[in-house]
């Protein structure tokens, strides 16, 4: 790594230059080599939550704030009980994701309980929300069936369970803003395909069932584009008298 130096052709001033030079550069050297074999601040030690939940944050952003791309939601703030019921469904196989069932298969309920506990804890800011790409017509639309609902077809608003601030409701029922719009799209559409279950009776597939391809659009592009106003916090249990019996309500 050092340089091989003739001395016959070196001055004595810019020998000793030179040498100064060298010797920076071997304490540089030396210091770096120190330092890169001290464990990281950041290590994950064994047995701790941070070590438990790193699997999440891979993909859900550091305190599960959420992903990069629209595919992985915030986990921060959510109900405890709504988070504790995703994993139990994704382990269980009512909700299909293959690197999620992977990641869950076979670890106890407790376990899992005291990770849902964990994001349920973090409360860190919202990102401002994307301009909503779609025709003022159709986020109309969206609003309209998120905070009226159409009676006609036997769909309720989304905040006659969600809540007038779209925060959710406790135990189990989560906040809908601050998630991306294909996020929004995907997960109505995996209840109407059946990908995505509940605990009977499954008021979301009963819901989505009856929404149409617009619908669905009209609604993700809504949610999607409106900002959060904090202090963002699901509604205390029963504030709000269901328009209906949800199984995920009654499952504890």
């Amino acid at each position: 790594m050092l340089a091989l130096i003739s001395f016959r052709s070196v001055s004595l001033p810019r020998f000793r230059a030179t040498s100064r030079l060298m010797l920076a550069m071997v304490v540089g050297f030396l210091t770096t080599t120190a330092l890169a074999q001290q464990p990281a601040p950041d290590t994950l030690r064994p047995d701790t939550m941070a070590a438990r939940v790193a699997a999440c944050t891979a993909c859900h952003g550091a305190q599960g704030r959420a992903g990069a791309d629209g595919y992985y939601p915030r986990l921060a703030g959510k109900p405890q009980d709504y988070l504790y019921h995703q994993l139990l469904n994704f382990r269980d196989d009512r909700r299909q994701y293959r690197p999620m069932a992977h990641l869950l298969a076979g670890l106890p309920d407790d376990y899992l309980r005291e990770i849902a506990a964990y994001f349920s804890e973090q409360h860190v800011a919202y990102p401002p929300p994307l301009r909503a790409d779609a025709t003022s017509s159709a986020l109309e639309a969206g609003r309209a069936l998120a905070l009226q609902g159409d009676a006609a077809r036997g769909l309720p608003a989304c905040a006659s369970c969600h809540g007038a601030a779209l925060g959710g409701q406790l135990p189990a029922i989560p906040g809908l803003l601050g998630l991306p719009r294909d996020y929004i799209g995907a997960q109505i559409g995996s209840w109407k395909t059946g990908l995505r279950r509940a605990a009977a009776p499954d008021c979301m597939a009963d819901i989505a069932n009856k929404l149409t391809p617009t619908d669905i659009s009209a609604l993700a592009a809504w949610l999607s584009s409106q900002p959060v106003v904090e202090p963002y916090v699901p509604d205390a249990a029963g504030s709000l008298r269901l328009p209906a019996e949800c199984g995920s309500q009654a499952q504890r």
